[in-house]
């Protein structure tokens, strides 16, 4: 666990309440039948996360470094804002997410309305203290999200075991078929699966963990099993996730996932109330785990892309941070107040991602396959495959994206 780290970290940041309330959906919706979308979702992801990780090590500069360097600064800003608002869409739902986990505990002790009122500003504002007081950003990120991770796979592994998950069902799931009669809130799930397990935005950050925590070409084979390991706890969570909500609701009538309270009450009847505890004990985990590092990888990318700080202690990464955590408050309030359908909005706001992906793919792709960089160290041609195949998804889903916002 001590030489494991950057690959941890994105897997708590990806495995956000977004990726929990999108793989309940998808559970909910269609049994185990589509576990292959996250089976393939982790594979790309282990290969575009092992390739930023080599990147990360064996380039000279930062990713937005060498993007400014080789093709210029405007490419290196569209980069760093299309992070930023995919980043933004994340933060969102990470936020009401924290208001969903913990309203229950609070219990009656604030107004049903207010609990988003007060608990927004709160817990943004210990956020920000704690971003801007931490002398060494790194070692304090990585500590916490081991934590955190640990306690998402004790709670959701709790729920799982007693929902008697069928392996054979489990297994039917990985064969490949499309969904029949799927409506577009349904492909809107899938989509959102898709996108926040394999998020290229986290893929890419791991270009700037490695770095962070003082990696260098020695260390490419530490990276490559950092990445496997990382990404397939990532999976792993997922599978147990999506695998609780086949068993417990699909084929049940009247099932609602209308807020993230409501994922955690269905399961009550069937497990007792310790299972609402301990659902909303591991949304708690997840929001948090994902809430200060998914806002820093939009600042660090947009203050990078501006050309003013690629590291976690530069000063315009944690005001670029901060203003990623007021953006996503602000926005989670609108929805808060204006009485949105949660789940709802949350699953659109992850579908919402996979639109910047291609984009993002064809960055890192550029940057792994330049001359200098192959003679130096050659990438393996798994990981080229990965990210090749990865950007053919990305574009594909994202025209069905397309497609399905405009109906």
């Amino acid at each position: 666990m001590r030489s494991l780290g950057p690959a941890l970290i994105v897997a708590a940041v990806v495995c956000g309440p977004g990726s929990i309330l999108t793989a309940s959906r998808v559970g909910a919706n269609f049994g185990h039948g589509m576990l292959w979308v996250l089976a393939l979702a982790v594979f790309l992801m282990v290969g575009m996360t092992a390739l930023a990780s080599r990147l990360g090590v064996v380039m000279e500069g930062t990713a937005c470094g060498e993007l400014a360097a080789r093709l210029g600064r405007p490419a290196a800003l569209g980069v760093g804002l299309i992070i930023f608002l995919v980043v933004a869409g994340f933060q969102v739902g990470n936020n009401l997410a924290v208001v969903a986990a913990l309203a229950p505990m609070i219990g009656e002790a604030l107004p049903e309305g207010l609990h988003g009122l007060v608990l927004l500003p709160l817990v943004n504002g210990l956020v920000l203290l704690a971003l801007y007081r931490a002398r060494h950003l790194y070692a304090v990120v990585e500590f916490s999200m081991k934590l955190l991770v640990g306690m998402m796979v004790l709670a959701f592994l709790g729920n799982w075991i007693a929902s008697g998950p069928s392996l054979i069902s489990l297994l039917s799931g990985l064969v490949p078929r499309l969904p029949k009669g799927a409506s577009t809130a349904d492909w809107m799930a899938l989509a959102g699966l898709f996108a926040t397990t394999f998020s290229i935005a986290g893929a890419f950050y791991q270009s700037y963990l490695v770095r962070d925590k003082g990696w260098g070409p020695a260390d490419l084979e530490r990276g490559l099993v950092d990445s496997l390991v990382g990404i397939l706890v990532l999976g792993f969570i997922t599978m147990v996730i999506l695998s609780t909500a086949a068993s417990t609701f699909y084929g049940r009538e009247g099932i609602e996932l209308g807020t993230v309270g409501d994922v955690a009450r269905q399961l009550e009847p069937l497990f007792g109330g310790w299972a609402r505890w301990l659902f909303s004990f591991g949304i708690l985990a997840a929001a948090l785990s994902s809430f200060l590092v998914n806002a820093m990888v939009g600042g660090q990318f947009l203050a990078d892309g501006l050309g003013v700080g690629g590291s976690m202690q530069a000063p315009w990464t944690r005001h670029c941070t901060a203003l990623a955590l007021l953006l996503a408050m602000v926005l989670g309030l609108v929805a808060l107040s204006t009485g949105w359908n949660h789940v709802h909005l949350i699953t659109v706001a992850q579908a919402c991602t996979v639109l910047g992906g291609p984009a993002l793919a064809v960055a890192l792709l550029y940057l792994a396959t330049r001359p200098d960089l192959q003679r130096r160290h050659p990438t393996p041609a798994w990981m080229l495959a990965a990210g090749w195949i990865g950007l053919v998804a990305t574009l594909l889903l994202a025209v069905r994206t397309i497609v399905n916002l405009l109906q």
